[in-house]
């Protein structure tokens, strides 16, 4: 249990180093934006208020994907976050759709943080 807290400790600490200091670039999203295909990456290049979410969400499913028990809970965890991609292609280049895609998207994998952190 200690061993579990710490690391989500440290964990927790990672994370608010890399948002802090995220670069202040215009492609600084999780994934490249000079390849960036669909109208909602496209968006999400565009906007620094998305491209902060993103990088907070991918931070996030990183820290999470590092508690995961075994392979089938890493695979439903991938299958959840494929979903969730998919989802967020829905929005288009909205960009309220997709800034409130990030919010659900980032509160999940935060209380997977918390719930990492109760074991």
């Amino acid at each position: 249990m200690r061993c579990v807290l710490g690391s989500v400790l440290v964990a927790a600490g990672l994370l608010s180093s890399a948002i802090l200091f995220a670069p202040n670039r215009a492609d600084a999203a999780s994934f490249d934006c000079a390849r960036a295909r669909s109208a909602s990456e496209r968006a999400i290049c565009g906007n620094r208020s998305l491209e902060d979410r993103d990088v907070k969400m991918a931070t996030l499913y990183s820290v999470v994907r590092q508690f995961q028990g075994g392979m089938g809970a890493l695979a439903a965890m991938r299958d959840r976050q494929s979903e969730w991609l998919g989802q967020r292609e829905l929005c288009g280049a909205n960009i309220a759709c997709i800034r409130r895609s990030y919010d659900v998207r980032i509160a999940e994998l935060e209380r997977g943080v918390t719930a990492a952190a109760g074991r």
